[in-house]
């Protein structure tokens, strides 16, 4: 009996650790569903996400997903994709970010109106939300 339960355990592991295999895989796609309002606004290929970039995903997820879109695709209607060639790091630098953030921006590349500050957000949150971004970027061939 005890070898059995443990069994059972040993095969729950093993589907547990292989459904986070498939479910974190190298690579998966994330279409744009079209220009409607509220709809992404680019494809993406999305990289597996590690280290501090992790922490990153989730403070953008509560953060900046409703406007930038999950995994920063954008959001027709609402805010610009952060996975484009105009946030590339020789354009607007990690400090851009963390300025937006902060202060808020005057719209200037898009026609989303400006963004407001974001409250509640240190400068070490953001330093985590630009590891995310920047990971995406260039696992989209975006440095």
């Amino acid at each position: 009996m005890k070898n059995s339960h443990l069994l059972i355990g040993v095969c729950a592991v093993a589907v547990v650790a292989a459904f986070i295999a498939v479910r974190s895989g190298p690579v998966e796609e994330a279409a744009p569903q079209g220009t409607l309002e509220g709809e992404a606004m680019v494809a993406i290929q999305m990289p597996p996400i590690e280290g501090n970039a992790t922490i990153g995903q989730r403070i953008f997820d509560v953060s900046c997903a409703s406007c930038h879109g999950i995994n920063a695709v954008g959001v027709e209607g609402s805010g610009p994709p952060l996975i484009h060639k105009i946030y590339e790091p020789s354009h607007h630098a990690d400090e851009a970010f963390q300025r937006a953030v902060s202060q808020g921006v005057r719209s200037h590349h898009w026609q989303f109106g400006d963004m407001p500050p974001v409250e509640g957000l240190t400068r070490g949150d953001v330093s985590m939300v630009i590891a995310y971004i920047r990971e995406i970027q260039r696992a989209n061939g975006i440095n």
